[in-house]
């Protein structure tokens, strides 16, 4: 077993550095502010190729799921990097609204939901079940961190090539070294038996996707994760105009490098956590915490208060990211993981698509943010209380031995 355990490491290492290339995507706004800036692209338009990717990433999660599942990670994250790449650097050559939408936003988004879908199943193939949460949560912390080092990286390169040459300059590396790094990654011949848990309850058997989606659990899991998604993905889409309306000072960029630590930071510590009191009781938590931020934020007035709210509110939703994945592999087994959890993620595509536009919306009507909180804050203890309720179908707490097909 400890070789596979080394093994194990070593595709969770590469997942990691797989996903600190993916979250180009969260460096999106840069590209953005120079479009609109030096090529007048209204604030519609610059936003239209990071929707259409959010809408495709969400979308290819799905068929990279199944294909993971089916072939292996190895051949779905090669794919997804060649699309990542090929998106980037064909929106160097189509320098246009349509063909930014058409490469970055469809190439690229399919490119990144194809390799994410890979990533995290990969690696938690390798460990047993009270190690999975730690074990999510290392992986996609990547692609929480990733604004820290692209952010600054894009930047420099739009002053000195200009913004569709940093397109071809990211896609080229990118795409090769994500290709370089998913030839690392590989499943077990058969997955680790399970040990004594007091707090994990152990599927069964592996489920497919039909049988999945009959359950009531995985209705209150896509609820829960809809409800904190939305919540995350309406602070991080608004956070420098909501500062900006509530403070009137722009500190925009101070708050999205503090908000990618706590974002980052909350995969690997709640996936640990989970490990240890559940996944369903440590979402409750964050999500308390998270809903009671939420509805004292229309009152935060200052850089620091402002700050912490977010931080606190990032922090949760960066740990959904990890104790999803770990929750679908201990209520509905692991052979099917790719796909299952892939199916889950929807939850995350409709949130990052309604929960931006709502608050825009709510904004443009109200002249503020504060019944875009309220909502937000009602979703959170909603999914709270979900979370204190939610069980592994058909399982019981004492360990149950390997199953035949595993």
């Amino acid at each position: 077993m400890s070789n596979g355990i080394n093994r194990g490491w070593v595709v969770a290492a590469a997942g990691l550095c797989i996903n600190l290339m993916f979250g180009v995507l969260y460096t999106w706004s840069i590209f953005a502010a120079n479009l609109a800036s030096v090529y007048n692209w209204t604030s519609f338009e610059s936003s239209l190729p990071y929707t259409v990717a959010i809408g495709m990433f969400a979308a290819v999660m799905l068929v990279g799921g199944r294909l993971q599942d089916m072939f292996g990670p190895r051949i779905v994250v090669t794919a997804g990097g060649v699309l990542t790449g090929a998106g980037l650097v064909l929106s160097s050559m189509f320098p246009s609204l349509t063909g930014v939408i058409l490469c970055f936003g469809v190439l690229t988004g399919a490119g990144i939901g194809m390799g994410y879908s890979a990533t995290s199943p990969a690696a938690i193939k390798w460990f047993r079940p009270a190690q999975k949460g730690l074990i999510t949560g290392i992986v996609v912390t990547g692609f929480g961190l990733a604004s820290l080092y692209i952010a600054p990286l894009t930047k420099a390169l739009i002053a000195s090539y200009g913004v569709f040459s940093t397109f071809k300059i990211l896609g080229f590396a990118f795409g090769l070294l994500i290709v370089l790094f998913a030839q690392l990654l590989s499943v077990p011949s058969r997955s680790p038996a399970p040990v004594a848990n007091a707090t994990i309850a152990i599927a069964q058997h592996d489920y497919t996707w039909r049988e999945m989606l009959k359950t009531p659990q995985f209705a209150l899991l896509w609820l829960m994760f809809l409800a904190g998604s939305m919540a995350g993905l309406m602070l991080i889409g608004h956070l420098a105009k909501i500062a900006t309306l509530q403070t009137g000072a722009n500190m925009g960029v101070a708050l999205v490098a503090m908000i990618a630590i706590s974002n980052a930071l909350g995969r690997p510590v709640a996936g640990f956590v989970s490990d240890k009191l559940g996944r369903g009781r440590t979402m409750a938590i964050l999500y308390v915490l998270q809903g009671a931020t939420l509805l004292m934020f229309s009152h935060f007035d200052s850089f620091a208060t402002i700050l912490a709210g977010s931080m606190v509110v990032t922090f949760s939703y960066g740990a959904m990211l990890a104790v999803y994945p770990s929750a679908i592999g201990d209520f509905y087994g692991t052979r099917n993981i790719g796909f299952n959890y892939a199916i889950l993620f929807t939850a995350w595509g409709v949130a990052g698509v309604s929960g931006p536009l709502a608050a825009g919306w709510i904004l443009d009507h109200t002249g503020g943010y504060g019944a875009a909180f309220l909502i937000a804050s009602v979703l959170c203890f909603f999914a709270a209380g979900l979370g204190l309720v939610v069980r592994a179908p058909g399982t019981s707490r004492a360990p149950q031995p390997a199953v035949a097909n595993a």
